[in-house]
């Protein structure tokens, strides 16, 4: 099966690798690590192990004579190895731990110390329309999003039917995160109308039949599950009111697709529009997570209504994105980039749409949507993904 290159880097001394199930995370070590030696805690033996005698790894590790390098898959199956870790680290061996993971629940909720500082956070993502290049066709990322899981399978459709249902089991389940799975079942297809929107969780809280706050924890395990994110507000430096509430998006827009029911009230062009603004919004927080800088993603609304769906600000500028599922630009489509721009006459505002051509409207440039996605790049700017002059 043909090799796709990914743009993360890992560093050179510890690190955790968190990022949700199917995006590829064990496949990568085991190509960018050959040698290590594996702790892989998916094998239900191996954490019946380790969970009886957590110590057990300082004699794997001491074992392994020259070896510094292991790589932990899955760590939050068994968090008290961190202890483990953490000591064998100040012994200053020069060992590396490369510590994989699909959720930092269980972690946190144990009140482990993440190893004090003493490894770094990063996580993986879906592919990046860059990362396939060639291979990238926009069409195809809309409808089965670009979960490695996914991408690589030669049923991709079945293998989305059955991705929520895995993360139910293994992650949801097994670990006891919730009481009530059927509850959490309900609220997982109820809050997928949330993706690409402004999040009300009273709203949810009423599809779901449940109480408010328990909407507020469930969506807090998406959180920490990694199967969904939360977009706040760009408040600097505002002079206009501005909305409250955050929007939401589920990480890839195959599985936003695979959770959201249809019916015969649903409006095709809804959905698409949905499904092409969330695959933006992945496709920044992955960029933005391998660039490894300090700008931040946000979205911008007034309390008028007068929106922006992203906000990348930090260091090297600040942007604003508009996404539109329309080949053909109308002069409503420029309302909040317009608007934004007023307010921040410093910013760089950009429209991405459906169509073919690149035009300046206004002073504003639009872009078609696939052009921009396959060649926003890690370490680049937003200025180098619309080959303009920043």
């Amino acid at each position: 099966m043909e090799t796709i290159a990914r743009f993360f880097t890992p560093p050179a001394e510890s690190f955790f690798l968190f990022g949700p199930r199917g995006t590829g995370k064990s496949t990568f070590m085991k190509q960018r690590f050959p040698d290590a030696c594996y702790v892989d805690l998916l094998d239900p033996e191996m954490v019946r192990s380790f969970s009886a005698r957590p110590e057990r790894l300082a004699e794997v590790v001491r074992g392994q004579g020259g070896q510094k390098c292991f790589v932990i898959d899955e760590i939050q199956k068994v968090p008290e190895l961190l202890s483990v870790i953490h000591q064998l680290i100040e012994e200053k061996q020069g060992y590396t731990f490369v510590l994989t993971g699909s959720s930092a629940r269980k972690l946190k909720r144990t009140g482990v110390d993440m190893l004090g500082g003493r490894a770094l956070l990063r996580t993986m993502h879906p592919f990046l329309a860059s990362e396939l290049g060639e291979r990238f066709r926009l069409e195809e990322a809309l409808q089965r999003g670009l979960l490695p899981l996914v991408y690589s399978s030669a049923n991709p459709e079945d293998v989305l039917r059955s991705y929520a249902a895995l993360y139910l089991r293994e992650e949801v389940q097994m670990e006891g995160l919730v009481r009530n799975v059927g509850n959490f079942s309900r609220f997982l297809e109820a809050i997928s109308f949330s993706h690409a929107s402004i999040l009300n969780l009273s709203n949810v809280a009423r599809e779901c039949m449940v109480e408010r706050k328990v909407v507020e924890g469930y969506t807090a395990i998406l959180e920490d599950i990694l199967l969904g994110f939360r977009l706040p507000v760009f408040t600097r430096r505002a002079k206009r009111e501005l909305a409250g509430h955050p929007k939401f998006y589920l990480f890839d827009t195959g599985v936003f697709r695979s959770l959201r029911p249809r019916g015969p009230l649903d409006i095709p062009e809804e959905m698409e529009g949905q499904a092409l603004e969330g695959l933006v919004a992945q496709h920044l927080r992955g960029w933005l997570a391998y660039s490894q800088e300090k700008s931040d993603l946000y979205f911008w609304r007034t309390r008028s209504g007068v929106e922006v769906d992203f906000v990348v600000y930090g260091p090297q500028g600040l942007w604003a994105l508009e996404v539109k599922n329309t080949a053909t630009i109308r002069p409503a489509d420029l309302r909040g980039l317009k608007a934004f721009r007023d307010e921040y006459p410093e910013s760089k505002v950009i429209l991405l749409y459906r169509g073919r051509e690149r035009l300046l409207r206004e002073g504003i440039l639009c872009l078609p949507c696939s052009d921009f996605l396959t060649h926003l790049l890690p370490g680049k700017t937003i200025d180098d993904a619309c080959h303009t002059n920043p």
